[in-house]
């Protein structure tokens, strides 16, 4: 890339992992750097495109590591060409993170009109909304693995905005907090439901008041 979002080139160093562990990390983190670059380009942030780069390199780290394993796993001829599927998958998911890279180039880019996003967004059936968190919420000071947030709406979050800060890895343990801007994915009804138990105007499930 260039300017903000130029390709870094470092060497890849190996480190003990099992073929399907990496697999199984790198089928999250292309999942996770697709909902990240279109965030980035809807709500025109440099600072999530950065995290995309940063994931990308994760993915390449990831790449080689399984690329080593299927090497040293392959004792025959057969074999090999068993495990050349896995790398195939690899090959994949390495490549949706260079894609979604290129895609957040177009911060760089001097574009007249911006945030440009959502007209050629708007008629996608999954959306990606920021929603704000308010004090008498439910979702307040509650975590994201005890409310089911996505079993209960279909929305999913991506990322959270605390004041300047952004949060990207959203696991069960996660702590929602009054004033979070919750980036989230989903389709339209979902989201609209989400929106009405962020702004407390209905109470979340077994929390119902």
């Amino acid at each position: 890339m260039m300017g903000l979002f130029k390709r870094r080139s470092k060497k890849l160093e190996y480190e003990p992992m099992g073929v399907k562990e990496g697999l199984t990390e790198m089928k999250d983190l292309s999942e996770q750097i697709i909902d990240l670059s279109y965030a980035a380009i809807l709500f025109d942030s440099k600072d999530i495109g950065r995290q995309v780069g940063e994931l990308e390199e994760e993915l390449d780290r990831l790449l080689h590591i399984v690329r080593i394993g299927v090497l040293l796993a392959a004792r025959t001829r057969e074999e090999a060409e068993q495990l050349a599927g896995i790398l195939q998958v690899a090959n994949a998911a390495e490549r949706i993170g260079n894609a979604s890279e290129d895609l957040v180039e177009i911060l760089d880019s001097d574009i007249e009109f911006r945030p440009f996003a959502p007209f050629f967004l708007k008629e996608a059936e999954e959306k990606i909304w920021a929603l704000r968190v308010v004090s008498d919420s439910d979702l307040c000071r509650r975590n994201v693995g005890d409310l089911g947030i996505e079993a209960e709406t279909g929305a999913r979050i991506i990322a959270i905005r605390r004041g300047t800060k952004w949060i990207y890895e959203i696991e069960g343990d996660r702590l929602i907090k009054a004033g979070d801007v919750l980036i989230v994915r989903g389709v339209e009804d979902g989201l609209k439901e989400l929106k009405a138990y962020a702004r407390g105007e209905i109470g979340w499930g077994k929390y119902e008041r």
